[in-house]
C-alpha cells in the first residue's frame, strides 16, 4: 500500500480541522493508506516512511508555527532520503493578507530542498489550501480536493516505481 501522511499543528482547532478533511480526500484514493498526526506526535521517521508528505500549521506573523518549524529543522537528519516524495502544504490564518500565503511557500521551499515534489494547482490557492479561520464551505472542498489530488499523484508515481 502507499503511504500519505497529514502533519498539522493547531492551536485553535482549525488547522486540524482542515488536516482532516484532507485526509477525507487522500481516503477517496483506492490504494492510499492515509496517517494523521499532530506535529508534535511526529517523528523524523514517519517523513521517511511516508510515500506523500502533507504538512499544516497555523499562520503566526506570516510564518509557520515553531512546532512545525522544528519538525522541518529536525528533518535535515533525511537529507537525500526524502526525495522524489510528493509534498502538499496547507495553512490557517487569522485574516485575509496576514501571511497565509507566504507561510506554505516557506514549508514548500523546506520541501524542495529535499528533492520533494510539490502538488501545486492551477486554479486558485495555487500553492495549497489555505482558510481563515474555521474552513468555510469553498475552503473545505479545497481541503478536500488537496488530499484528493496528491493522494492520486502519490499513487501514479508509486505505481510508475513498481
Amino acid at each position: 500500500m502507499t503511504k500519505v501522511l497529514i502533519v498539522y499543528d493547531s492551536k485553535t482547532g482549525n488547522t486540524e480541522k482542515m488536516a482532516l478533511v484532507i485526509a477525507d480526500g487522500a481516503k477517496k484514493v483506492e490504494g492510499i493508506i492515509v496517517d494523521v498526526k499532530r506535529v508534535d506526535e511526529t517523528k523524523i521517521e514517519d517523513l521517511q516512511e511516508a510515500d506523500g508528505i502533507i504538512i499544516g500549521t497555523p499562520t503566526y506573523y506570516g510564518l509557520m508555527s515553531a512546532k512545525t518549524k522544528d519538525l522541518i529543522d529536525r528533518s535535515v537528519e533525511l537529507h537525500g532520503k526524502l526525495e522524489g516524495k510528493v509534498r502538499a502544504a496547507f495553512v490557517s490564518a487569522g485574516g485575509t493578507a496576514t501571511g497565509a500565503e507566504t507561510t506554505i511557500l516557506s514549508i514548500l521551499e523546506a520541501m524542495l530542498v529535499h528533492g520533494m515534489i510539490i502538488q501545486g494547482r492551477s486554479k486558485h490557492k495555487h500553492y495549497g489550501a489555505a482558510a481563515v479561520g474555521a474552513p468555510d464551505k469553498d475552503e473545505t472542498q479545497i481541503c478536500y480536493d488537496l488530499g484528493e489530488r496528491t493522494g492520486n499523484l502519490v499513487l501514479r508515481l508509486a505505481t510508475q516505481k513498481r
